[in-house]
């Protein structure tokens, strides 16, 4: 008799292991095959996955990912799916077509809106109101791997603010882009393990507004991307954040606003490359 109570939960048991794999990966969270594990802080490893198709949004290699700066802060990303991406949007400077997703950063009114357009499907904020957890996004569109890291920011009385903005991180084609919003301080242990490796950086290089030209130019050289994008540039001339750096890094003078970049054309060597309009 005792065996014959077991039976149901022998079917439920042969029912969950025989159950498709894919109906099971979704509901597991995206994974992020960018971000590095921190196994003994400040030494750190990065994570390789094994993930189930539905969640491997950066997957394929050769396609190429469409880069135009905008303006200010604003970068719009063009994915290979059609996702189409504004970066620290404002709704002053318009890119090319309606944004599907756009990332805000608060730290001044150039780098957000409360009122964007209603076409736009995802609106996401850098910062969590009424709370110093920060924001926390997860968020797959298309063939695109949405996350951000919360960094403090100073307020208008020159204090600073937990967790008050957010490094946004968008993972596709094989690529992982970095857009570093209004950073206001050089950055934590934890917080590049958390970031981990970025391919394509896009940097503030205004001398003090974010912070000194020396302070950024450290987090880029620890980030060690392949691709700096400069943004954000306010009263310095761009050489002077230029003369940070040394013979390791390469700089490029573009006539265009846009770019085309895959994993197999990111340069060899760092290279620092001025967009038409920074």
């Amino acid at each position: 008799m005792p065996h014959l109570l077991l039976i149901p939960f022998l079917l439920v048991a042969l029912a969950f292991v025989a159950a498709p794999r894919s109906s099971l990966a979704q509901a597991e969270a995206p994974v992020s095959q960018c971000q590095m594990i921190a196994r003994s802080l400040p030494s750190v490893t990065f994570a390789s996955f094994s993930t189930p198709k539905p969640l491997q949004v950066q997957a394929k290699a050769n396609e190429e990912v469409r880069i135009t700066y905008v303006g200010h802060s604003t970068f719009f990303i063009e994915t290979p799916a059609g996702v189409k991406i504004a970066t620290d949007y404002n709704g002053w400077y318009k890119p090319p077509a309606l944004p599907t997703v756009v990332t805000m950063n608060k730290a001044h009114s150039s780098h957000y809106t409360m009122t964007p357009e209603p076409g736009i499907e995802y609106v996401l904020h850098g910062w969590q109101d009424g709370s110093e957890k920060g924001a926390d996004h997860d968020v797959v569109v298309g063939d695109t791997y949405i996350r951000n890291v919360a960094t403090d920011i100073r307020n208008w009385g020159g204090a600073m603010e937990a967790n008050g903005n957010s490094i946004f991180i968008f993972e596709v084609a094989g690529l992982c882009i970095g857009h570093l919003g209004h950073l206001h301080h050089e950055l934590t242990e934890k917080q590049y393990a958390e970031i981990g490796r970025l391919d394509v950086l896009m940097v503030p290089v205004d001398g003090g507004l974010t912070m000194g030209a020396e302070s950024m130019s450290r987090v880029v050289q620890r980030l060690r991307s392949s691709l700096i994008l400069p943004m954000h540039r306010r009263g310095p001339p761009i050489s002077q954040f230029l003369s940070m750096f040394g013979t390791g890094f390469d700089a490029v003078t573009d006539e265009d606003a846009s770019i085309t970049v895959s994993i197999r054309s990111l340069p060899k060597r760092p290279t620092i490359h001025i967009l038409s309009g920074v």
